[in-house]
């Protein structure tokens, strides 16, 4: 995020609009950029122009289309995340590298599977409101996840082990209380609500993700979701 001069504070959130359709760039231009605390940085035409302007400008976020001449935005999505955080390891928080939101006009299964198999920290499809477009990007720029209640099922049904343990299956390298914080972040629990449930501090729920994130290799708790999901630390049919 852009810094304040004068004061030093996080003052914006950094937008990279990534669209081959210019109507759709100058709207979602339009929307964001009247947002206190959003700033629209850059506008690409397809997946290489959004590759590379994300190099040069640094973008929070990045609003990229799948359907593009020449690279599409999955395979931009999996350049951009190979060459701008290269072995970086994942925290929770607005420091996190660049977060990538896919936008689409088609509701299909394969491009959100996709989507965040190469990376994507969340998918939305064109036809949402403004203020769901608004608050998506703030949602990714603060290190939370963005997958609405429909696409959870999805990733649930997707993902979720064919022959599920009867107990959730614990990652060896967690302690009891990350392990805790896991199964709540993957039924789709706030840091608040993660707070409220353990009886801890925000910070240290926080601090806990942050650290479940760093030891599974997860980029962040989109990611973290399919990999509960995925190994049975949740299981579907439990209580």
């Amino acid at each position: 995020m852009n810094e304040d001069p004068m004061t030093g504070g996080a003052t914006s959130i950094r937008v990279l609009i990534a669209d081959d359709q210019d109507l759709v760039r100058t709207g979602f231009r339009a929307i964001l950029g009247v947002e206190p605390g959003i700033e629209v940085v850059g506008e690409a035409r397809d997946g290489s122009e959004a590759v590379e302007l994300t190099r040069q400008l640094e973008p929070d976020v990045v609003l990229m289309d799948v359907q593009m001449p020449g690279v599409d935005g999955l395979e931009a999505t999996r350049r951009i995340l190979r060459t701008v955080d290269p072995g970086c390891p994942p925290t929770d928080g607005p420091q996190d590298a660049v977060k990538i939101v896919i936008l689409t006009t088609f509701d299909r299964e394969d491009y959100l599977f996709e989507a965040l198999q190469a990376g994507a920290s969340g998918f939305l499809l064109k036809n949402a409101s403004a203020d769901d477009l608004v608050e998506s990007v703030r949602i990714v720029a603060r290190g939370d996840a963005l997958l609405s209640p429909e696409v959870t099922r999805r990733v649930i049904a997707r993902f979720s082990a064919p022959a599920p343990a009867t107990e959730p299956r614990r990652p060896p390298e967690l302690t009891d209380r990350e392990f805790e914080v896991l199964v709540l972040l993957a039924r789709g629990a706030t840091n608040a609500e993660i707070a409220a449930e353990l009886y801890l501090g925000e910070t240290t729920v926080k601090t806990h993700v942050s650290r479940i994130l760093m030891k599974l290799g997860l980029r962040d708790r989109t990611h973290a979701v399919v990999y509960a999901y995925e190994n049975a630390v949740v299981v579907p049919s439990g209580p």
